[in-house]
């Protein structure tokens, strides 16, 4: 099976976000646990990270945003396919065609939102209560990972419908080669 260009940047994009999205987590485990003995040495003159909250907030949001073009990549969604499995193959094909411009269009919304929101944030200064952090920068590091899952949304629609259109079945399997 050959990989195009496009396959491997996109594949790339969507791994590196992921893996982006990855460390955020980390880091906050560690915060945390910081946070968590901080607090339980008080009594030695440490306490909590301050604005351990929305850290954790900022980066849960950059993560939850950073795995989307991943796990559509590699099709990890839930599928519930009790009455697909019972339809022929070519079915399911264009079954799958609907799904992913269902997909793009869900990931061009949300996308959209999330710039309105950045940009509104941006404009009236808004920032969390304890650090003072501005709020778009968190809106802005979501709209990253929504703009990579349009990049991702359009190139699955393209490989499920040249799928479709040749007669071959949907992959069976998990994967970003295609």
């Amino acid at each position: 099976m050959t990989t195009t260009a496009i396959a491997r940047l996109v594949t790339g994009l969507a791994k590196i976000l992921a893996l982006a999205g990855g460390v955020a987590l980390i880091g906050i485990v560690v915060l945390i646990c910081v946070s968590v003995i901080g607090r339980a040495l008080i009594w030695a003159g440490l306490g909590a990270v301050t604005g351990d909250y929305e850290l954790v907030e900022a980066a849960v949001g950059f993560a939850v945003f950073a795995f989307l073009p991943w796990t559509h990549l590699t099709r990890g969604h839930a599928v519930v396919s009790i009455f697909t499995d019972m339809l022929s193959p070519a079915i399911n094909a264009w079954i799958m065609v609907v799904c992913d411009v269902l997909m793009l269009v869900v990931a061009i919304f949300i996308a959209w939102r999330q710039a309105l929101g950045a940009m509104d944030k941006y404009a009236y200064g808004e920032t969390t209560l304890l650090l003072r952090m501005p709020l778009w920068w968190s809106y802005t590091a979501g709209l990253i990972g929504a703009v990579t899952l349009i990049i991702v949304a359009a190139y699955m629609l393209a490989v499920s419908l040249s799928d479709a259109v040749a007669g071959r079945a949907p992959a069976a399997t998990q994967g970003a080669v295609h």
